[in-house]
Formats: C-alpha cells, structure tokens, sequence
C-alpha cells in the first residue's frame, strides 16, 4: 500500500546576489555598486510516492535595475531544475519537504540605453546601443541551457479543501540556497558572475494538488511533459527588412523546446504550457542574429476519447507572449574594454497576449509492476493566434506568431 500526491504550482520569491567583480570595477571608477537582489517567477512540478519527492521547476530570475549615465545595467537568469527530496511529515494537509536540486541554467547582462529605440529602420541603421553579454544564450533556443546549478532547501506547504471539487488548493514557501558548484563556469568576457546564480533565497507560491485522501479510485493525476516542435511560419516581411540593411536573412521555420503540466479529474483537464520557439543565424561576418518568442499558457479542456491507455482531448489555451530580435556583435572584447567602449549590441523586443486551440493524443505506457506511474507519450496540433500587432519597431510580427504548429512530447503521469 502506498500514498501518492501530485501537485502543479508558481511561485514567486527572492534572492540575494552580489556580482562582486563587476561592483569592484564601478567602485574602482567611483561608481556605486549595482543593487544585490533578484526576483524569481517560477513554474513547479511536484510528485510524491510515500515519502519520495520527484519534482521540476522552472524559473526567470530578474535583477533590479541600476542606472549609470544614460544607461541601464540588469541581468537576468533563467534555470530548469530537477527536484529529489524527502517529506519529513506524514501524509495530510501539512507537509515539511527537504530537497536537493540538479539542474542547467542560463544567464544574459546587459547594458543598454534608458531610451530603447522605437523605430525598426533607425534601428538596423545603428544597432549598437550598448552591451548584452549572454552564456546559454537560450535566446538562440532552449536547447542551449547549461552549466551545472544546485539549491538545497525547505518546502513548507498547506492544503485547503476548494468547495465542490476533489482538487486542493496547495499554499507554500520555499527556503534554502542556490549555488553554481563549478567555480569560473558562468565567465562573460573576462569577469565572473558565479553569483548572479548564487544566493539564499525565500519563495511563496500557490497551486492545485490531488490529496490520495480525496481519491478512492485512481481518477485524476497530474503530468508533466517535455515537448519538441515546429510552427509553420517564416519571418518574412523581418527578412525583407533585415536584406534592405545587409543583413542575412533568417532560414527555416521555428522550432521549440518547452514544457507542458497537464492534470485531469474526470476527464477535465488544467494546466500550463511554457515554450520558446526561436531562430537563429549569422547576421553579417562579425554579429550574430536571433529571433525568439516565449509564450507562456494556461490551458484547459476535454477528454473526450479513452479506450485503455489511449486518449484524444481538446484543449484552449490563452496567456502571455513575447517577441525579441537581438543583433550582437560576437568579437567584443574583454572587460574593462567592453564597459569602456560600450556600443556594440541591440535589440528589440515587445509582449502581447497570445491564445490557441489544439488537439492532443496520448499513450501511457505502465513503467512499474504496481502501476505506479506511466511513461506517455504524446502529440498535439493545433494554431496559435496573436491577440495583438507584436510591432518590432513599426513592423508588425503577428503573422509570424499566427500560425499552425506540430509539438510531440515524452514525460511521466502517476497513475
């Protein structure tokens, strides 16, 4: 006999950082430090067998930003994190989680004018605006993550019964601290920023969870996929413009990494989407060029189709989007030279809502003699709409974002 929980979640927190090579550099030129915080904003997994922990997060960590001159200097880092732990309670509405955290990550620093420029022709006439510093350049796709990260903490969290529905409502907090155990790995330019991955943190977050209190039979369960596909689009009128300035054009269609959690009751289904379709290329003999778009979505649907471990469901999704083309000059030199010279990258970027409907077909395969979990595999199609003109300067992008797409997905469902 065993008990069995899944939960889905976001949370928000904060953290400690202080880049202190990069402040040594200011206060060497009587310049004051860059502010030693960043917020996170992040997307949870979470499975429980008895006292086992299997989870996965997923998270943007965002530095305030510092002004110097006409310039803005912030950093942001984004990690994908595996979650092992052990619940130190028993279960209930209570629990008092220990984990450990293995995962890859990405970091981008810039700095870059407070006036972003608004016109697409003025900026391709002169798009050295600043610096952007980036390793994992994740803006060039998700498959470019890396670097090994590490948190250890503490998940405390509490259920609360929702009326009318099995579901709970899960409240929790998170503390302990990330660290990159790798020394000299997160090197931009010549400068380390080891601790912009590094700190002691505290997290608040909300979401749903299914109890095994609420469950007689095994009807609901949360999932979580990792998924792979293309959108059938090209950024047409972009590359017209691009070749008006010499610039390469970009070739082929979109493709994504990203990430799906998926629960169902009673052949209800709820979750959340997250993916990065992006593409990349050589812009002339010294820049380097990258056209990338997150959407982020919160789904729900029907499953109207199961026979065994097959099923059909329908599925709408609206939420968040972004579109940001960047142009880097990839021979920048080393620190000091770069913060003293200055003019050398650009882009331009700009959010929007985004919705889509789909259709998916899963198959579970049972990966334990007790039917534990499943290993599913699955297939989704459907057509992204952009609710909004997504203008890059004065060009509108959302024909490009406007398109029929193919995803194909591997992950895990308790059952």
């Amino acid at each position: 006999m065993f008990s069995e929980r899944s939960s889905l979640y976001g949370y928000i927190g904060s953290s400690g950082a202080e880049l202190r090579e990069f402040n040594k550099l200011l206060s060497d030129r009587g310049l004051s430090p860059l502010r030693n915080r960043y917020r996170s904003y992040g997307l949870g997994y979470q499975s429980r067998i008895n006292d086992f922990i299997l989870g996965f997060e997923l998270s943007q960590n965002q530095s305030k930003t510092s002004t110097l001159d006409d310039f803005e200097i912030s950093y942001r880092a984004s990690r994908a994190m595996v979650n092992v732990g052990y619940a130190l309670t028993e279960e209930g509405k209570f629990q008092l989680i220990h984990y450990m955290s293995l995962g890859v990550g990405s970091l981008n620093f810039q700095m870059l004018p407070n006036e972003k420029v608004q016109n697409l022709e003025d900026f391709l006439t002169n798009p050295e605006q600043g610096f952007v510093l980036r390793e994992n350049d994740i803006q060039k796709g998700t498959q470019f993550f890396g670097d090994f990260l590490t948190e250890i903490g503490f998940q405390l969290s509490y259920d609360f019964d929702l009326p009318g529905r099995s579901e709970s409502l899960l409240i929790l907090a998170k503390m302990g601290y990330s660290f990159s155990p790798l020394e000299g790995k997160w090197n931009l330019n010549g400068m380390l920023f080891n601790n912009a991955q590094s700190g002691a943190f505290f997290r608040v977050g909300a979401g749903l969870t299914l109890p095994d209190r609420n469950f007689t039979y095994k009807d609901a369960s949360i999932g979580i996929n990792l998924m792979r596909g293309v959108h059938f689009t090209k950024p047409t009128a972009l590359n017209s413009e691009l070749a008006k300035f010499g610039l390469e054009p970009f070739s082929g269609a979109p493709s994504n990494w990203g990430l799906r959690i998926l629960g169902q009751t009673n052949g209800l289904l709820y979750g959340v989407d997250v993916f990065n379709g992006s593409l990349k290329g050589q812009a002339t003999n010294i820049q380097n060029h990258s056209l990338n778009s997150v959407r982020i979505y919160a789904n729900a649907g029907l499953r109207f189709f199961q026979y065994k471990n097959l099923s059909i469901s329908t599925l709408g999704g609206f939420g968040f989007g972004n579109i940001r083309y960047s142009l880097l000059n990839h021979q920048k030199p080393n620190f000091p030279e770069v913060f003293e010279q200055r003019y050398f990258d650009g882009y331009l970027s700009t959010p929007g809502l985004m919705a889509k409907p789909e259709i998916q077909i899963e198959y579970g395969i049972p990966m334990t003699s007790r039917k534990i979990f499943d290993l599913v595999l699955s297939a989704s199609g459907g057509y992204e709409l952009a609710l909004g003109n997504y203008r890059l300067g004065e060009l509108s992008m959302a024909d490009y974002l406007s398109a029929s797409f193919i995803t194909f997905g591997v992950g895990i469902k308790p059952r």
